[in-house]
């Protein structure tokens, strides 16, 4: 981890907030691992503290620029490691509120968007038939997809699900946590948000 003084001896910008969306968004960078694989997000001082000392190369950039005495530099949106960092992949809890932001508050079987507070889940094979209550089997859906389906799976039903259940990759709850509603354009190719799930 960089030391803080870092900031002072290798940089000092001059930054004035002008709206909340650069506030919310652009003062967050992503970090890649050398094999483009999403490790954290850091801020934009971090982030080009980081490029003056070499230790990553920007990928994406935002359009915003920053400007100190000497330098000038768009600030980065995701940079990745110049060297691996072998990590294990964190296993993110099982929860309500993560299966709603895993699943974007929107009901699985009808498409719609509601509130947390309006929905329930369901298990895609009930329990009663042997389903468990784990990623690849839970969903978000409304009260009334839920009485419709019943205790019968999705083929039974006639209610085909609007995207497969997968336990989610932990950088969008992470973003969600940040209070980032829905991440940079330019993340989201390294975040895998751009891939539909195959059902």
């Amino acid at each position: 981890m960089l030391d803080n003084r870092l900031e002072n001896r290798y940089l000092t910008l001059k930054f004035r907030r002008k709206d909340d969306f650069f506030s919310s968004l652009m003062k967050w960078t992503l970090l890649l691992n050398s094999t483009f694989e999403p490790l954290r997000v850091v801020t934009w001082k971090k982030a080009i503290i980081m490029v003056m000392l070499d230790k990553v190369e920007v990928i994406e950039e935002y359009e915003r620029t920053v400007r100190g005495i000497y330098v000038s530099i768009r600030l980065p949106a995701v940079i990745r490691l110049n060297r691996f960092i072998r990590r294990q992949t964190p296993i993110i809890k099982f929860s309500r509120q993560n299966l709603y932001v895993r699943d974007k508050g929107v009901c699985q079987y009808c498409g719609t968007p509601f509130e947390h507070r309006e929905l329930t889940y369901d298990h895609v094979i009930p329990r009663s038939k042997g389903g468990q209550t784990e990623w690849t089997n839970v969903v978000t859906c409304c009260t009334a997809c839920n009485l419709k389906k019943g205790g019968r799976t999705p083929e039974e039903a006639g209610m085909p699900l609007i995207r497969k259940p997968k336990a989610p990759i932990w950088l969008p709850l992470l973003t969600k946590s940040l209070g980032i509603d829905t991440p940079p354009s330019s993340w989201r190719d390294y975040l895998y948000l751009n891939q539909e799930l195959s059902s």
